[in-house]
């Protein structure tokens, strides 16, 4: 048995004491104390009727103000669930013209739409340029994987392309994974320049656990211009070339797709497309379920107050 408010025992308790106070120090007295608008005649059977029942209500109703319950048992369900991945390319090349601002605000635009479709689903966020870093384990905090989204920025992790350790950094993330479908989406704009892992053996890594890679290429404009701080204001350079080579046999390698997006409304058909993924079910925690018994001590609770009250009420006409 539990109790789900177990502090209300004190106002039984402060009962009881009441009553031994009155018993010890008012009436001095070695019998039983009974509130004096009940005694006409000490030796009745019914005064002392009227004090019992009245002390065994007030226990049982303060029992049931505590909330008694008895645990039955953990209810289990199953819910369906991916472990999603982001691999997010924040090189200086991903500020480039051709998606409204730039490709990197337009990815994260979408990327933010397809977690809101995914409320089940775990979600974490890697980004790369020369370093690789994890912005976000997997977690199914959908509001704090919105805020991260919005904290993508570029600047901070060199100036090279690193796809192969940021996929490696994504494949060690997801190997305790309890999922059946682990995936990562890849999103970047260029060519792997960098990095101690290449891009295929990081592919081959995640085809040996069951990982599948989804690669989009942002961009591909080549009339694409890459804003560059100058002493005058702003120049602009080309925004480069995508190895859509790479991407598309890393996917391969590991049983997914690759596509590229030229603009932002292909982004936003291509990650529709990736929200179909097939889902696979997980067991939850569950949680403790109850059988209130509360009810049962009130009633009586309330019975035995009714009973003193009735017997004190009634007696006295007989000349209790």
């Amino acid at each position: 048995m539990e109790f789900n408010n177990p502090y209300f025992a004190i106002w039984g308790i402060l009962g009881l004491l009441f009553w031994v106070i009155g018993y010890l120090y008012l009436f001095k007295s070695p019998q039983v104390y009974i509130p004096k608008k009940y005694i006409k005649n000490k030796n009745s059977f019914f005064t002392f009727l009227i004090f019992v029942t009245g002390i065994f209500g007030w226990l049982l109703l303060s029992f049931s103000l505590t909330g008694p319950r008895r645990p039955l048992g953990f209810v289990k369900s199953d819910i369906e669930v991916n472990d999603i991945l982001f691999v997010v390319d924040v090189s200086r090349s991903m500020l480039a013209n051709d998606f409204k601002p730039n490709r990197l605000e337009a990815a994260k635009r979408k990327i933010a739409e397809f977690v809101a479709l995914r409320p089940t689903d775990r979600i974490g966020i890697i980004i790369f340029s020369e370093k690789a870093f994890t912005l976000l384990p997997l977690s199914t905090d959908l509001d704090l994987v919105q805020r991260i989204i919005g904290e993508i920025k570029i600047g901070f992790l060199g100036s090279g392309t690193n796809i192969g350790d940021a996929l490696g950094l994504g494949v060690g993330r997801l190997s305790q994974s309890m999922a059946k479908n682990k995936v990562i989406i890849l999103l970047t704009d260029g060519v792997s320049n960098v990095g101690v892992m290449t891009p295929i053996q990081a592919a081959e890594q995640a085809a040996e656990k069951g990982m599948k890679i989804y690669t989009i290429g942002v961009g591909g404009n080549k009339d694409a211009k890459i804003p560059v701080a100058g002493g005058f204001g702003y120049q602009y350079i080309p925004g480069g070339s995508i190895d859509m080579k790479t991407l598309r046999s890393i996917s391969k390698l590991t049983k997914a797709k690759s596509y590229q997006a030229g603009n932002e409304s292909a982004l936003k058909e291509v990650l529709s497309e990736i929200e179909r993924l097939e889902k696979t079910k997980i067991e939850s925690s569950g949680k403790m379920i109850y059988e209130e018994i509360y009810f049962k001590y009130l009633f009586w609770g309330v019975l035995f107050l009714l009973m003193a009250e009735l017997t004190r009420k009634y007696g006295r006409k007989e000349g209790i």
